[in-house]
């Protein structure tokens, strides 16, 4: 069995280079190295081409970013028609009034948008106008739901066994040493799919709480849809007591023409967008209800909440971000939605046939494999064990070695150049992996099996 993934010799080279200007030899955590990273030289459609020259169906797509894929001609025309006017400005454009007024018409929640530059900050000043708009400082938020990186919403973003606490009331854990005391002390950790505990708990701190922030279908808690009665208990609990209702969809916008609140019955007063909304460049963006965006308003003078920045709006993220979208429409929808369906059925039944302790969960373009064979509820009933987490790094091992790129716990993603064969390749390396990692199967069996 391989010790690590197989890497060429000039991604190990620049790796060397790299951690004399790094202080781990990368420029974001977020990179997968095993134990080297894999440099990247071009990507145009559905592939990447490392800098030795090796072809992969590239199924992270800068973290589900590139719903087009790589160099999508439409967001390269408009990119180079811009970059010969212009590549930012004080002055707003017209492109930012076309990106705004689509989202506006596509996304049944929002009413008004503002530009930032990357999904954490449309996540911070969701928050922020949240907390404008009702006067209160405390928010809500999922155990095990990624939304950036905003110390208030980090917490509890990777608690452990050794210190998540309560099933029934999750301990508020912080997520990096030195993280304020003040901020744990002003987040209410609640589970995913835990309906008593959402009506509880938002009751119980309702006097304090600004919002809550949902992932309609978290990556990092599992990719696991949310039930309707979850949902039906959000809605209740926040309408009941003021609490604004923030719908996070920088990643899941992508699960549908009207985005993840349509699809699954939330209605938010706040959402956040990113990643897709950008063609592949950096963006961000807060929509939400006409009163709560009056926030931002300084029409007459300073607005409740001041929000601005140099690369705001800036016309490259504008222009790339109007192609994509206007090339993202029904069509592409519905063959995304067939690709995804054709990846999770067929994996299901690969693991079915060989009755492997796995399953698969995800929605339209997205998916994610878990060392379990119950299909997961929330962030805790994903967590690995050893034996799992060794089984998912050699599953990755195993997909690069064939040719995929698959993220290592996290969600995959399927982009529009992709085909049917790209889709059941995916399938087959799979079940091709069940059929030669028999020894890690069992492992993960004799672990679960009760004593």
């Amino acid at each position: 069995m391989a010790a690590e993934m197989g890497v060429g010799q000039k991604s190990k080279d620049n790796f060397d280079r790299a951690w004399l200007v790094f202080p781990d030899g990368t420029s974001r955590v977020t990179i997968d190295r095993d134990p080297t990273p894999l440099y990247v030289e071009r990507g145009i459609g559905s592939y990447l081409f490392d800098v030795d020259g090796r072809r992969f169906v590239d199924l992270n797509c800068n973290f589900t970013t590139l719903i087009h894929g790589h160099a999508f001609e439409p967001v390269v025309e408009a990119l180079t028609s811009q970059l010969q006017r212009g590549s930012c400005f004080a002055n707003p454009t017209e492109s930012e009034i076309e990106l705004a007024e689509l989202l506006c018409r596509r996304v049944p929640a929002i009413d008004r948008v503002r530009f930032v530059n990357t999904g954490t900050e449309a996540v911070l000043f969701a928050i922020k106008a949240a907390r404008a708009f009702t006067g209160r400082s405390k928010i809500a938020k999922l155990e095990g739901a990624y939304h950036g990186a905003y110390d208030w919403v980090e917490v509890s973003q990777a608690a452990t066994p050794a210190n998540w606490g309560d099933p029934i009331a999750p301990q508020s854990t912080a997520f990096y040493r030195g993280m304020p005391t003040s901020v744990l002390d002003e987040v209410v950790v609640l589970r995913f799919n835990d309906v008593e505990s959402v009506r509880r708990l938002m009751s119980l701190h309702a006097d304090h709480l600004a919002a809550i922030i949902v992932d309609p279908m978290p990556s990092r808690g599992g990719l696991v849809a949310p039930k309707p009665e979850f949902i039906a208990a959000v809605h209740e609990a926040s309408r009941a007591n003021g609490i604004l209702v923030i719908s996070d969809e920088v990643l899941n916008l992508r699960q549908s023409f009207h985005g993840a609140s349509a699809r699954y019955g939330l209605v938010p007063d706040l959402v956040t967008m990113g990643k897709i909304i950008g063609g592949g460049l950096p963006i961000g963006a807060i929509g939400g209800r006409e009163d709560v965006m009056k926030v931002f308003d300084g029409s007459a003078g300073r607005p409740l909440l001041p929000q601005g920045g140099t690369f705001s709006a800036n016309p490259l993220s504008m222009t790339a971000g109007l192609a994509a979208m206007r090339h993202l429409d029904h069509v592409a929808f519905a063959h995304l939605e067939t690709l995804g369906d054709i990846v999770r059925d067929g994996i299901g039944r690969a693991i079915s046939i060989r009755n492997a302790p796995l399953c698969v969960t995800g929605a339209a373009s997205l998916f994610r494999l878990h060392p379990c064979a119950k299909t997961p509820n929330d962030y805790r009933e994903i967590y690995p064990t050893p034996a799992g987490a060794t089984l998912m790094k050699q599953l990755t091992r195993f997909f690069a070695d064939n040719g995929i790129i698959l993220p290592h716990g996290a969600a995959a993603s399927l982009s529009t150049p992709m085909t049917r064969a790209d889709a059941e390749l995916i399938v087959d390396v799979f079940a091709g992996f069940l059929d030669s990692h028999q020894d890690l199967l069992d492992a993960i069996e004799a672990f679960n099996r009760p004593m």
